[in-house]
């Protein structure tokens, strides 16, 4: 993994997630007065979970997470192939739904496009429906709008694009949401497979790897990607993790922490709500060839990289060490393979110590180990 800064990193490629911090505060600040408002379903946990619960009364919740793949569209729109992107969305919100021990049960989603076309949707719905299958939900409703003026021509030839959100539901009972409270020292955190880049950093991969969506570069075959165009590797679909994780609780296992790695990498592992306690992640795998790809042609810093990327890693679970065997065994059943990455340690500052790359971090963002 390249250790030298040459420029390339996710702010300067049109992603600031610091400064996105501070308008992010000033939002919730604004709308948490609206946990009054309901009759019933108030919100039983505050901000900065992958999900929320509602209370339903009779000790039932129903959990909810929203979310798009961001400019991973943009790749879907360059190649002209719509039929995956739909398994993005779906992927990236009933994983946020599991990281409080809920079951998915629904997703709804939100297609923007410029005007009507019959062939997009139709492969969009392709992409959806086959989300809904991997994950196990359904898909009940959803919209459609049509607003031309708010899509902004791009690429090569200056196509419209379009954009597709999603929200998703889930069911737990109040008394069995796992948010970290038990997770202990020496606890292990196990990591499974990612399926590659899955829906963050794509801007940053895309300004390295094929600017401006050139076709030529989308179409190119670089030998670190074994036979995989750029275009391919860009496009591959977010990993679903719900029959992994319901099938640990459904045997269960003592699943004590739940995170979906998503954009801040790794220290996602750090929302958990478990006072007092850092992680030390120190038997993580080599990340896949397109990380170590995107680190070269960048020259981007081991902290950038584990910041913007899943680096191989998709999500994590904390189980007692007595569970690990078994943990590892029960996932790998349904297909996913995953290995002890790393433990639980007593720390006040809640630090994410990954020595391998020489890095730690707290909150958004790693720096190298002084």
């Amino acid at each position: 993994m390249s250790t030298k800064a040459r420029g390339a990193s996710y702010a300067e490629s049109g992603v600031d997630v610091a400064r996105l911090e501070g308008g992010l505060g000033r939002l919730l600040g604004r709308l948490a007065a609206t946990n009054d408002y309901p009759r019933r379903g108030r919100p039983v946990l505050p901000n900065g979970f992958f999900a929320n619960v509602l209370d339903l009364g009779q000790g039932m919740g129903l959990a909810l997470s929203t979310d798009g793949v961001g400019t991973k569209v943009l790749v879907a729109d360059a190649l002209r192939r719509y039929d995956t992107i739909g398994i993005d969305v779906v992927a990236m919100n009933v994983n946020d739904v599991l990281c409080v021990g809920a079951e998915p049960i629904a997703l709804v989603d939100y297609v923007a496009i410029p005007a009507v076309d019959a062939e997009l949707i139709e492969q969009l719905a392709i992409g959806l429906a086959e989300g809904a299958r991997q994950a196990r939900v359904s898909i009940p409703g959803g919209e459609i709008a049509q607003v031309r003026e708010l899509l902004r021509p791009h690429g090569p030839d200056g196509r419209e694009g379009f954009d597709l959100v999603a929200a998703a539901v889930g069911v737990v009972s109040l008394d069995r949401m796992i948010l970290g409270r038990s997770i202990r020292a020496g606890d292990v955190v196990i990591g499974l497979d990612s399926a590659g880049l899955h829906s963050n950093g794509l801007t940053l991969a895309r300004r390295l790897l094929a600017p401006g969506e050139s076709p030529e570069l989308l179409a190119s075959k670089p030998p670190e990607l074994g036979g995989a165009t750029i275009g391919e590797e860009l496009l591959r679909p977010t990993r679903i993790y719900v029959r992994e994780v319901m099938a640990l609780l459904d045997a269960g296992l003592d699943v004590r922490g739940l995170a979906h790695v998503t954009g801040d990498g790794l220290l996602n592992l750090l929302r958990v709500d478990a006072p007092g306690i850092g992680f030390r992640l120190d038997s993580l795998p080599e990340p896949p060839p397109v990380f170590r790809m995107l680190a070269e042609r960048g020259g981007i810093e081991a902290a950038e990289m584990y910041t913007t990327f899943n680096m191989g890693i998709g999500f994590c679970i904390v189980v007692p060490e007595r569970e690990a065997e078994r943990a590892i065994g029960i996932v790998g059943s349904e297909g996913t393979r995953s290995r002890v990455v790393g433990h639980a340690v007593e720390d006040p500052s809640r630090r994410m110590v990954l020595p391998g790359p020489g890095i730690e971090g707290t909150g958004k963002a790693f720096r190298p180990i002084a």
